[in-house]
């Protein structure tokens, strides 16, 4: 026996098979003489036949082979080769003496109808086919021709159509699918190998799987290089965020990594940045090697009352400080690595400092400053006067200067003299000289000089300025154009005295001596700050023409010279009982 009773014996439907029939679920069932879903089709009144009791004698036999569900083929096809030529034909005779009864409906054990008592009365209904239209194809896989006139094409054999409905015990709802992009040919899946076989039961459902790989739906197989790298991603991630994760709670929770002790024998040059917080600071001490971690210097900062008041600059530490350590080095100012000209400093004490911070001998700074004066960026109305003890007098500009690995002597001039440059010209020196009646620029900066010497504070320079220029002056019979400022003459003597002898200064000759020469000294006497330049450039009009300093912190100013000389006289009884006589 061949699928579907196919054979040469008269075999009839099993009574199981899913194709036979369906008049127990609503909606499916296939009548006599009727093709599903072919709404309008004519209808063919079934007439008796005589039925032979051998068709009735096999079904327990038939009950137990299981049918593979194949391609749906309609019933009345398929009767016509399952019936044999021989028992197609019926004499009338036995039609007219023996009519077919009426056949009992028939259920299964699920409670839908068999349809095995209307299995023989289908079978007398139709004719053979002439042709069999499976004989050299693949089973079940073509449309066959229609058994009869005017039947109704199979609408479950085209390619487009809907599958071929199941009985109710066997129905069960498909998996929504979504569509995959193709993947290459020939990859195939290491996670979904056998994720979507479909049993056995369900044959010709996978019947459309060809090339690509693709199934129902044209689904395709995973990439197995696809899930390695995405494998690897997740591996990745999981395993980056969990290392970072574990330095933050361990940076963050754990105990502060420190060093013990004021640190080794190597020394390192650290500069911190104007503006940088404490953890700014940790972090480069910590990647120079000084600290142990950020951290234990911002904790060791925070615990010092002078922690807060770290200044930038450029510090000489030793590495594998401990946080302490390192805080207690940074909160003295002397331990900066740096230089600074204080307002009114004298070039001889800026170029010891730059030795002494150099580590250079003796001297070195100020023979480079006489020999490259030309070469380090003075301003062409510096001068030449072969009288100027120190033509880079009065143009190294008051400020802090941080001192690095690279720092030189040479570097430091220029860097000094390029910033007192740019002030200048920042306040209009040069026009600002015509109009108080200078000579020169640098005339300028030597009444700055002059006036930073001598006065304290912002108000005294003002006034001191205005003291300078009456001095000057063509009408003044008083001093007769002497300046006679202590300054210059402590200036020639590289001194700061305040009791010295006045008959030895006015007897000094030298052109830097105002106790001697008339008029302005040759240069700067000094580096002028910035209070002293905007007072020179702006005096007080007060007409003062002389000052004191009674207590050595308050300067009087007085506009007649009798008035000096009171002051002058009381200046002398308090020094005479400072001194004891």
């Amino acid at each position: 026996m061949t699928e579907y009773g196919r054979g040469r014996a008269p075999e009839p439907w099993h009574p199981e098979d899913p194709l036979y029939g369906d008049q127990g679920w609503t909606g499916q069932a296939t009548q006599q003489g009727q093709v599903p879903y072919a709404g309008g089709q004519q209808q063919y009144p079934q007439e008796p036949q005589y039925q032979e009791p051998q068709y009735q004698q096999y079904p327990e036999q038939y009950q137990e082979q299981q049918y593979p569900q194949q391609q749906y083929v309609p019933q009345d096809q398929q009767l016509q080769h399952q019936l044999h030529p021989q028992h197609q034909q019926l004499h009338p005779q036995h039609q007219q003496l023996h009519p077919q009864p009426q056949p009992q409906p028939v259920y299964d054990g699920q409670g839908w109808d068999t349809g095995q008592g209307q299995q023989l009365q289908e079978q007398a209904q139709y004719q053979a086919a002439p042709v069999d239209p499976y004989a050299g194809a693949e089973p079940y896989a073509q449309q066959v021709a229609a058994g009869y006139q005017g039947e109704a094409p199979d609408l479950y054999t085209t390619p487009e159509a809907f599958p071929p409905p199941q009985p109710p015990g066997r129905r069960r709802a498909e998996p929504e699918t979504v569509d995959e992009p193709e993947t290459e040919e020939g990859e195939e899946s290491l996670l979904a190998a056998d994720a979507d076989e479909e049993p056995p039961g369900r044959g010709g459902r996978r019947a459309g799987r060809g090339k690509g790989g693709k199934g129902k739906g044209g689904k395709p197989k995973r990439s197995g290089a696809a899930c390695l790298v995405a494998a690897l991603v997740v591996v990745a991630v999981v395993g980056g965020g969990g290392y970072y994760g574990y330095s933050y709670i361990k940076e963050r929770f754990g105990a502060t990594e420190d060093f013990a002790g004021s640190g080794s024998e190597e020394s390192v040059d650290i500069e911190i940045p104007k503006g940088a917080g404490l953890g700014q600071m940790g972090r480069i001490l910590k990647e120079a090697g000084v600290v142990a971690s950020a951290q234990a210097f911002v904790d060791a900062a925070n615990a010092n009352p002078k922690g807060k008041s770290i200044q930038p600059g450029v510090y000489t530490l030793k590495k594998k400080m401990s946080g302490a350590a390192a805080v207690a080095v940074m909160i003295d100012p002397t331990k900066l690595n740096v230089i600074t000209v204080t307002e009114g400093m004298r070039n001889s004490k800026v170029y010891d400092a730059i030795d002494k911070k150099l580590g250079k001998p003796a001297g070195t700074t100020k023979d480079i400053a006489q020999r490259e004066a030309k070469n380090l960026g003075l301003p062409a109305w510096a001068g030449t006067d072969p009288k100027l003890i120190d033509p880079l007098e009065g143009f190294l500009y008051p400020t802090r200067y941080d001192l690095g690995k690279d720092s030189t002597p040479e570097s430091l001039l220029k860097q000094m003299v390029k910033n007192a440059t740019a002030k200048y010209n920042e306040l209009g020196i040069e026009g600002k000289a015509k109009e108080l009646g200078l000579e020169n620029p640098l005339q300028a900066v030597t009444v700055a000089s002059l006036v930073n010497a001598e006065g304290k504070n912002h108000d005294d320079f003002k006034k001191m300025a205005e003291v300078v220029y009456n001095r000057l002056k063509k009408t003044n019979d008083v001093t007769n154009q002497k300046l006679q400022f202590d300054s210059t003459y402590n200036y020639v003597k590289n001194q700061s005295e305040i009791n010295f002898n006045l008959k030895e200064a006015q007897a000094f000759d030298n052109p830097y001596n105002t106790h001697f020469v008339k008029g302005l000294p040759p240069g700067p006497i000094g580096n002028p700050g910035l209070e002293a330049l905007t007072a020179t450039l702006s005096p007080d009009h007060g007409g003062w023409m002389f000052f004191v300093s009674v207590d050595g912190h308050t300067t009087t100013f007085t506009k007649t010279y009798d008035e000096h000389l009171k002051l002058v006289n009381e200046f002398q009884e308090r020094q005479k009982q400072k001194n004891g006589g």
